[in-house]
């Protein structure tokens, strides 16, 4: 009996029985945008999933400002044990390329779960004289430089696309920067600005009430309202570029695997449930549940091609 004690002793002192699972307290998600973008809106049911999963408080904090580096750097200071994550999206890549922060987007950071992904579209006003995608291209290239467009600000994401976009269909136009996509949207819309590459969710009121004219997608995946009919994607009309947004699960550099595994498990599981994926329909976005790797492959990714892309067209932070 006492030879047992002494074994059962041990055994609990054993430091890979002792081990601690995930989750040990409450969970933080951190967007570091305010309330009501993409990124808040994919992060609250995410979190609501998570909760009622893991049977512990998942709160989002929002820490804006900076285009989501401060929240970001809260993040990665954290300590690496799963209870503070970051959602963010491909801003977080086009950020990383041209601010100087004090954490590194890669070296800072474990991509831990994709969690959905959009793609773009190019919109324009329907007074706009181009009705095709083909159209447009002959007219700014009869105009170079000729034709504005909006973005949500130099260095957004929007802003990135549009420039890759005319990289690769051989032609340029003017950026006409805004304060965030909804006032751009308003000025597409009012035929202040005549084009606009945005996201479905950006746009949903005016393309459900059929005030803006969609000539492409930047790649698969549908998402427009049944208001608008469906759209052949840049490449079905032969130009050599493709992009979706994305959103992601981060963590600080440092998360035992162990751990990482746990969180991305639950997440997967979480991008299952019907309910969330009626909310992401909404955004246009498609729950996208995948390894850990397929993050990290994609941020790698985003990163070297928003890096080319602003060298080419050279965007530097305002």
């Amino acid at each position: 009996m006492i030879r047992r004690r002494v074994l059962l002793g041990a055994a609990l002192a054993s430091p890979a029985l002792a081990q601690p699972g995930w989750p040990q307290r409450s969970v933080r998600i951190v967007v570091p945008f305010p309330p009501g973008g993409s990124n808040d809106v994919i992060a609250r049911p995410l979190a609501d999933r998570l909760q009622a999963r893991l049977g512990v408080p998942v709160v989002v904090e929002n820490r804006g400002g900076a285009g989501g580096a401060i929240g970001a750097g809260v993040v990665a200071q954290a300590p690496p044990d799963g209870h503070t994550l970051l959602v963010t999206s491909s801003s977080f890549a086009t950020s990383a390329v041209l601010q100087k922060t004090p954490w590194d987007a890669e070296a800072s950071f474990e991509c831990v779960a994709l969690l959905a992904r959009a793609p773009f579209f190019v919109m324009v006003n329907p007074a706009f004289p181009a009705g095709t995608l083909a159209e447009l291209v002959a007219l700014a290239k009869a105009k170079p430089g000729g034709i504005d467009y909006a973005s949500s600000g130099t260095g957004g994401i929007n802003h990135f696309v549009t420039e890759g976009f005319c990289q690769a269909a051989g032609i340029r136009m003017n950026q006409i920067p805004y304060r965030g996509t909804g006032p751009a949207v308003i000025d597409l819309v009012a035929g202040t600005v005549p084009l606009l590459i945005t996201t479905v969710a950006s746009a949903r009121a005016p393309l459900g009430e059929r005030r803006l004219r969609v000539l492409a997608a930047t790649g698969p995946g549908g998402g427009l309202p049944p208001e608008q009919p469906p759209v052949p994607t840049l490449k079905e009309l032969g130009i050599d570029f493709e992009v979706l947004i994305w959103w992601g699960l981060l963590a600080p550099r440092g998360l035992p695997p162990e751990v990482r595994a746990s969180i991305n498990a639950a997440a997967n599981a979480a991008l299952g449930d019907a309910g969330l994926r009626r909310v992401f329909d909404a955004e246009g976005a498609e729950p996208s549940p995948a390894p850990p790797e397929v993050m990290s492959a994609l941020l790698r990714s985003d990163l070297a091609r928003w890096r080319a892309v602003a060298v080419a067209a050279n965007i530097t932070a305002e």
